[in-house]
């Protein structure tokens, strides 16, 4: 059955142009093609990238951490609660109050204030404090920026290296040029399997990673990736895929070092740099990846072949790639508007917030602002919260100029 299901898989009709049999790769002792089964050591080599991303980590990235200042936010622990503790850990991080067209229906934050005999508002403050114990630590985003920054730019130039003497670097067309007898060069080998390795390591730590709000959308990208990397493989379509991946490492050798100047509180060199990676990432991946892949895989391949099902399986993948570039795209393009009009970066639009317990102080402004009373607020435009507390206008009289003084 397994013996049956690898023929239907692997047929020449599926992945290679007509009139071409997977008999025209044979290997000889001077030639070598790509085999299928030479992605299977990608499995390996990504647990040993995954080993030696750990040990870089704790020996390299944090005490580099703690000697450029990055510091940890202290924040205040959440008290054991066993009744919280099974809702959030089984049902939901961020319970919902009662909506107003079913007011009879007690909310989940009701009930569970009820359940635990505490008020509401410290219930909400109870997973406030929870949702940030959970959330990683500064150290650890520095961290984990190091070691992608390492391996982008090790990955990048290894890909030039490996590419800059190779001609259909600079003429696309030569993508097509003998295929599919191109045969497989031990560089390219190399380079494919660091590339692969390292896709599987971010899919094999993707539970432990920090989780960002495009988590989902980065599942996908790397689900592509891996795809394109594995088929590109196996149909030989080892020069456009190198293109590729070259292409892509160009834009994250500066999206890394952002992030690491941005956790150092380095602000003028993080807003430099975000620039630069923005200049970059759109040129790369809305002006050289359409016309370097997409017209390549698109319009060059059909001048020497007929359509076939690889052609179209390729296509969708580039394709949704593209998709995913345009998106991330347009957040980079709203940052840079807000960079030019404030004169600083804005905060990464994909992290996650860490919310404050001036959160709360807000809360209990608006609570009594329900109730008819109008509050000034304890919380400053600057963020900082006064301690002389709200007082009703009931106890105040009016001077002409619209301000209050004490009765």
């Amino acid at each position: 059955m397994a013996r049956s299901l690898y023929e239907w898989l692997w047929q020449h009709e599926f992945w290679l142009p007509p009139g071409i049999t997977w008999e025209d790769m044979q290997e000889s002792e001077d030639t070598h093609y790509p085999q299928p089964r030479d992605l299977l050591l990608s499995i390996p080599f990504a647990l040993i990238l995954v080993v030696l991303r750990c040990a870089f980590e704790r020996a390299v990235a944090l005490p580099l951490s703690t000697k450029l200042g990055v510091k940890d936010k202290q924040r205040p622990k959440a008290q054991p609660n066993p009744v919280l503790e099974t809702f959030y850990s089984t049902r939901r991080k961020n319970p919902g109050e009662a909506s107003s067209f079913f007011l009879c229906f007690p909310g989940e934050l009701f009930s569970l204030a009820k359940q635990c005999d505490l008020p509401v508002r410290k219930v909400e403050k109870w997973f406030r404090r929870r949702r940030n114990m959970d959330r990683p630590s500064l150290s650890k985003k520095f961290s984990e920026a190091c070691w992608r920054c390492t391996f982008y730019i090790i990955s990048f130039f290894t890909g030039l290296a490996v590419l800059y003497d190779k001609p259909w670097l600079w003429d696309h067309r030569e993508c097509w040029t003998g295929y599919p007898q191109q045969p497989l060069q031990p560089s390219l080998f190399w380079y494919y399997m660091l590339e692969l390795s390292f896709y599987w390591s971010l899919v094999f730590t993707l539970p432990f990673d920090v989780k960002r709000k495009d988590f989902k959308e980065q599942i996908v990208h790397h689900a592509a990736t891996i795809f394109l990397i594995s088929f590109s493989y196996c149909a030989n379509y080892i020069r456009i895929g190198t293109l590729v991946m070259v292409i892509h490492d160009a834009s994250d050798c500066f999206l890394e070092p952002t992030k690491i100047f941005n956790y150092m509180k380095w602000k003028k060199t993080c807003d430099s740099l975000f620039m630069i990676f923005s200049a970059v990432f759109l040129i790369s991946r809305l002006v050289i990846y359409p016309y370097t892949v997409l017209y390549n895989t698109y319009y060059y391949s059909m001048e020497i072949f007929q359509p076939f099902f690889g052609y179209y399986f390729v296509n969708v993948l580039l394709i949704i790639l593209q998709l995913l570039h345009v998106f991330w795209s347009c957040l980079i393009i709203h940052m840079v508007y807000k960079f030019i009009l404030q004169g600083t970066m804005e905060k990464d639009m994909r992290s996650d917030t860490e919310e404050s317990d001036k959160d709360e102080e807000r809360d209990k402004i608006r609570e009594k602002e329900k109730n008819g009373i109008t509050c000034f607020s304890n919380v400053t435009s600057n963020g900082y919260i006064r301690r002389n507390g709200s007082e009703p206008l009931d106890n105040r009289a009016h001077l002409a100029n619209g301000h209050a003084k004490e009765r």
